[in-house]
């Protein structure tokens, strides 16, 4: 079978080539061209792809979506900042370019199915219907970040990592396998953001530096002023500048006025929330479901009853109130280990006081 494999230039994806190549599969590497960083020097994920599957004997491919990524998820993502969200571009990234762009790719390049190094799990019934699991390695679970995966789409997937226990085991395979990358560190930034320093990003790209405005304490009362809204989020504590008798958490950003809303930490807990945008892997949730949902991706999930409106927007209430419900960010409904859906918060619905 002739399966390509997304490489990053990183151990996961390389590692996943070399399992299927050693399965006996005819194997294609691709890697996308995002911005021009990510393809340029030792380093890079062009030239560690390219190295590796020198190392594996398997064809390497460049695929260009420079453009794509800048209108679709760098701009999306300056945009949400000047509304005030929060946003999540991997989720973005992973519905448009990798799941979109490049399952597309994969089949002009004559391949049945697109493989990547997701700690995600997949099953299949046997009428065919595909299945959206947590990874054996939960640690590592990336499913929050896939719930925009159709049934179409998930059909074409491998993800041979889903059922890989430890990091550990990923990286005695990549050694085992002779990977120039085995050693080579995992990225926890965001791939376009030097550095992961986003304000320094927004304000060098967007004209958002020197935005400032009040900090308002929930009462009415100003309490000090912030240098634009783009530098904080919902839930934040630290870096405020404010003397109070007690902390101070951010509960909102009131983009039209240009302020920054603070309040104590009783303030920041939430018993339910709005979303739209709303995508099943399966299909629609009947309204009024039991079931659990993560509200960010290092979030446990938590139980909660979704109400689907006539509107197409989700109303979420938790059984237990949630802290720092952020607008931007994507609430994920599971059912034991298995991805529903999810869709992307606009509000949090305040515990009343």
């Amino acid at each position: 079978m002739r399966i390509a494999v997304a490489m990053s230039g990183g151990v996961d994806s390389s590692v996943t080539a070399a399992l299927l190549k050693q399965q006996g599969h005819e194997v294609v590497g691709i890697t996308m061209r995002l911005f021009v960083p990510c393809t340029t020097g030792s380093g890079s994920a062009a030239h560690d792809a390219a190295v590796v599957a020198d190392h594996l004997g398997i064809p390497h491919h460049v695929v260009d979506f420079e453009d794509e990524f800048r209108e679709l998820i760098i701009n999306d993502f300056i945009a949400e900042y000047g509304c005030g969200h929060t946003p999540n571009p991997c989720i973005r990234c992973n519905r448009f370019i990798k799941f979109g762009l490049l399952l597309d790719k994969a089949r002009e390049l004559g391949a049945e199915l697109l493989a990547t190094g997701h700690y995600v799990r997949k099953s299949i019934d046997p009428d065919g219907t595909c299945h959206l699991r947590m990874a054996r390695n939960i640690h590592k679970d990336q499913s929050y970040f896939l719930y925009t995966l159709t049934q179409e789409r998930l059909s074409r997937l491998l993800l041979p990592l889903g059922d890989v226990a430890s990091k550990d085991e990923v990286r005695r395979l990549a050694r085992e396998f002779g990977l120039p990358v085995a050693e080579k560190s995992d990225s926890q930034e965001v791939c376009f953001i030097p550095g992961d320093d986003y304000v320094a990003f927004l304000e060098g790209n967007a004209a958002l530096a020197d935005t400032g405005g009040e900090i308002v304490h929930l009462n009415g009362q100003v309490v000090g002023r912030h240098a634009g809204t783009h530098r904080y989020t919902i839930g934040q504590r630290k870096g405020l500048g404010i003397a109070w008798s007690e902390p101070l958490y951010v509960v909102a950003l009131e983009i039209k006025d240009n302020r920054v809303v603070v309040a104590e930490q009783q303030h920041v807990f939430a018993e339910g929330l709005l979303a739209t945008d709303l995508s099943w892997v399966i299909k629609p949730l009947e309204t009024g479901c039991d079931v659990t949902c993560k509200i960010r991706y290092r979030h446990q999930p938590v139980a909660c009853r979704a109400l689907i409106m006539e509107n197409g927007t989700c109303e979420v209430r938790f059984t237990d109130p949630q802290k720092a419900v952020t607008p931007g960010q994507s609430v994920v409904f599971y059912r034991g280990d298995e991805v529903l859906g999810g869709g992307r918060i606009v509000s949090a619905l305040r515990l009343r006081q």
